[in-house]
């Protein structure tokens, strides 16, 4: 009767962080640059004496879905869309460099090139600058000139791009870091101006799996329900025999 139990509440309690992630996914459809978070059940053993046949299950997020999302033409001057497996540095509020595909930027009152949510952008010689009210050209390989007026145009910085060869963690703000440290800049890697890459979410895949999840739920449930109505049987057998 326990392993019944120890199956659906751990199963349960899975289910419903699976529909966490699930609707956190949900959530950023339309967030640029967003990468789905994958998620996947694991059976673990019980430790302890007596307890070497329980198993329960556990939710564990495998990482994120490196698929790209559609690339949308903007036209606005400081949109970027990073192509390939590269990404885009950052520096997070922690002050550890960091990396993202969210390539909305803007400039700060203080003339310092940000994301959307206002984090510093990394150049390949750090923060950017630009001067006001300047025109804004981002080339392929990231290099950023400004002209103000009809004056020559300069070269202000250039945006540090990133292609690592392992897999990024995820960050409880959002963010991307290599586990070995911060990556050298790559050259070869290249955005596209004016254009933003959306969200690699499928909103209609991602309800799909609410809807499962959800009858998943119910179904671990029921099994409880009916370990209960199991356990009030056999008690009321017992004390029947004992009368």
């Amino acid at each position: 009767m326990d392993r019944m139990i120890y199956l659906s509440m751990s199963g349960a309690k899975a289910t419903l962080q699976r529909q966490d992630i699930l609707a956190n996914n949900l959530a950023n459809v339309s967030t640029a640059g967003f990468r789905a978070e994958l998620a996947a059940f694991r059976a673990v053993p019980v430790l302890g004496d007596g307890a070497s046949t329980r198993v329960y299950a556990l939710e564990s997020t495998p990482g994120h879905s490196d698929a790209p999302g559609v690339v949308q033409t903007t036209g606005r001057a400081l949109d970027v869309a990073v192509s390939g497996k590269s990404w885009l540095a950052v520096q997070a509020l922690d002050g550890t460099e960091a990396y993202t595909r969210g390539g909305a930027l803007d400039i700060d009152p203080e003339g310092q090139l940000v994301t959307r949510s206002g984090l510093p952008v990394v150049g390949d010689g750090g923060p950017i600058t630009v001067p006001a009210n300047a025109r804004i050209d981002i080339g392929a390989d990231g290099t950023i000139t400004a002209q103000v007026g009809h004056s020559k145009a300069q070269q202000v910085g250039r945006l540090k791009l990133v292609t690592p060869e392992g897999r990024l963690v995820r960050g409880d703000d959002g963010l991307f870091r290599s586990p070995g440290g911060d990556l050298d800049a790559d050259a070869t890697a290249r955005v596209q101006q004016g254009a933003l890459e959306g969200s690699n979410v499928s909103a209609v895949e991602t309800m799909v799996a609410m809807i499962a999840a959800a009858r998943q739920f119910e179904q671990q449930m029921k099994m409880l329900q009916t370990a209960e109505q199991k356990e009030q049987a056999a008690t009321k057998l017992l004390s029947n025999n004992g009368t």
